[in-house]
């Protein structure tokens, strides 16, 4: 697990500490605060620590992590990732396993790293991103308009989302931890979601019938997604997913049995990573950490550019979007009375 972070001068988060992460850990907060690039921050280190010495990559650490933040933020040169004004270099540090990986870089670096320390031995299990866009309907264009026209345009969380469900289905046992996860998925879907290798395409299956996944739900996609990387084992127990508005195009019953999946797999140890504006989000996951098991619940919220840590399972921190549940709530009774 990623046990702590801190970010300084990361865009507009100008500085963040937190010294305890969770098995779940969601960030809330308004719009602009960082919290998709808080995400991508995360991301872009795990998937450098993943590439690093992996088969034959031949680019040291410093290399993978220029070119993951290059392609995941998509800005002309990495040093614009530094927060606006600031003189101050950016900063980054995390633990992953009580291991140590950290660097820094000003304003004007290109696409360069010159500072990073790394303690962290290289990783087998893989990271991925779930971005708030489904990839299956745009699987083909995502993969042409980044491998072959080398294109800004869908970032890495897409390429990188798209090139693991290219990865065909394993043969044998999958993993055991993975069974009760996986049967919640198929109750959810009622089918599944197969790539047609003569048409090229993804289509939902269902029974004996096949529909396009044009037609399919957004929702059907998201959770079929998921299933499909369990499925392929391109996700392990020691897996890290990151989830951009896990809520996106889900029900809110649909959002409540999508995070019981989640916290299954939490307690077979993958940690999940989460942004959210959903008020069913913030709720499920408290009740969730308020259950008798040891998984740990964090949420990071930005207020004002500050940000706090607490931990669910200490009760319900004050945030802006359970405030504003209330006041919609006194307005209703309000209007009620008058």
């Amino acid at each position: 697990m990623i046990n702590s972070l801190e970010l300084k001068n990361f865009g507009p988060i100008q500085e963040l500490n937190c010294k305890k992460l969770g098995n779940i850990n969601l960030i809330i907060g308004k719009n602009g605060a960082g919290k998709t690039i808080l995400l991508k921050a995360l991301y872009s280190a795990m998937k450098t620590l993943e590439n690093y010495k992996r088969g034959n990559e031949p680019r040291n650490a410093r290399e993978i992590l220029a070119d993951k933040l290059y392609w995941t933020f998509e800005t002309e040169k990495i040093g614009d990732l530094v927060t606006k004004g600031s003189d101050d270099p950016l900063s980054f540090r995390l633990e992953l396993n009580n291991l140590d990986f950290c660097y820094d870089f000003g304003k004007d670096t290109t696409k360069a790293i010159q500072t990073l320390e790394n303690h962290v031995s290289p990783r087998e299990s893989n990271s991925i991103f779930f971005p708030t866009k489904e990839v299956l309907s745009l699987y083909n264009v995502i993969l042409g308009s980044r491998e072959l026209d080398k294109k800004f345009g869908f970032d890495d969380t897409y390429l990188d989302l798209a090139r693991a469900l290219r990865q065909p289905p394993q043969q044998g046992n999958n993993y055991r931890e993975f069974a009760a996860s996986r049967k919640s998925l198929h109750e959810i879907l009622d089918g599944k979601v197969e790539y047609d290798e003569k048409t090229s395409r993804w289509q939902f299956k269902k029974g004996n019938q096949k529909f396009s996944i044009g037609v399919t739900a957004e929702g059907i996609k998201k959770i079929s997604i998921l299933d499909t990387l369990l499925g392929n084992r391109y996700l392990d127990p020691k897996s890290i997913i990151f989830i951009d508005e896990p809520e996106s195009a889900l029900h809110p019953v649909a959002i409540s049995k999508f995070l019981d999946i989640i916290s299954l797999l939490a307690q077979c140890g993958i940690q999940f990573f989460m942004a959210s504006h959903s008020y069913f989000v913030v709720k499920k996951l408290f009740l969730i950490s308020q259950k008798e098991n040891p998984l740990s619940v964090v949420i990071l919220s930005s207020d004002n550019g500050s940000w706090n840590v607490d931990n669910l399972r200490e009760g319900m921190p004050d945030n802006p979007i359970i405030d504003e549940s209330i006041r919609l709530y006194k307005e209703e009774v309000r209007l009620a009375l008058e």
